[in-house]
């Protein structure tokens, strides 16, 4: 009580002399990205339902596109053409796969007004859901490179390779998400958020997710040539097949930039309309 009473008595005499009282403290920004990650990834343990799809979906592709198309486009070789579709069956699994949902809870539940009265950072809101983000998809590209090494494909770039090829997925998986956090935040609508995985069917089908670019013809070739996933796939196979391929490296690191400047630009964008709508 006395405790109590002294703090009053405090809190009293800096508002009789003018200074804002020290109710709360700003914890600071790491800080700040790092309790804002954590959470997500609490959220995440008790929805292990969510993770399913993205292992099992993958992994059956592989398989149908193997067991399909290998006898057509594997005539260099039985490892290659299963290269070839491993860094598919990665990226298949890491697009979309976000916390992106459970934005859209905290703003419908009031959650999220309720943080906005705290000092948290305000960048750090979206900031620690995409390291969330990011730590998952680090975790999700081990099984599947698992069934690589399983079926045979071997890494000519050793282990670091591996390291390389987990560090662009994530990298792609984390500039992509930039567009659902967008449609999330401005939205706030759980409908119109799931639906937006409808996005990646162009990023999927107009690029060389199923043959090489030498295999196309016409205009699929040329769309392709524009889509970023096809250097990003580029640069994932030229790990496993080719080695340090300098210009597939430099042409995946630019494509990824340009995805995740343009989606987090409109990431950051809906945060701060979000974040004024908010206020009280």
């Amino acid at each position: 009580m006395t405790t109590t009473a002294e703090s009053t008595s405090t809190t009293v005499d800096q508002r009789a002399a003018g200074v804002a009282p020290n109710l709360a403290r700003r914890a600071g920004f790491f800080r700040d990205v790092a309790s804002i990650a954590a959470r997500s990834l609490r959220q995440a343990r008790r929805e292990p339902e969510t993770l399913f799809p993205p292992i099992f979906v993958p992994v059956f592709f592989f398989m149908i596109l193997v067991g399909s198309l290998e006898d057509t486009f594997g005539h260099t070789g039985l490892n290659d053409f299963r290269a070839f579709q491993l860094p598919v069956s990665v990226v298949l699994a890491v697009t979309g796969l976000t916390r992106a949902p459970s934005v859209v809870t905290d703003i419908t539940t009031g959650y999220f007004e309720r943080l906005l009265l705290s000092p948290v950072n305000r960048m750090a809101l979206l900031l620690g859901m995409m390291v969330a983000d990011a730590a998952i998809v680090v975790a999700l590209c081990v099984p599947v490179l698992v069934m690589g090494a399983i079926v045979g494909v071997e890494f000519v770039t050793g282990f670091v390779g591996i390291l390389a090829f987990v560090v662009f997925a994530t990298a792609w998986s984390i500039a992509y998400v930039g567009i659902l956090y967008a449609v999330a935040l401005r939205s706030a609508n759980p409908t119109v958020t799931s639906q937006t995985f409808l996005l990646y069917f162009p990023f999927v089908f107009l690029s060389t997710t199923m043959v090489p670019r030498e295999a196309m013809k016409g205009w699929l070739s040329t769309v392709a040539g524009f889509n970023p996933l096809t250097y990003v796939y580029a640069a994932l196979r030229s790990l496993i097949t080719e080695g340090w391929s300098g210009p597939d490296l430099l042409k995946g690191v630019v494509a990824i930039v340009i995805v995740g400047a343009c989606t987090h630009t409109l990431a950051y964008a809906a945060l701060r309309g979000r974040v004024s709508r908010s206020r009280p």
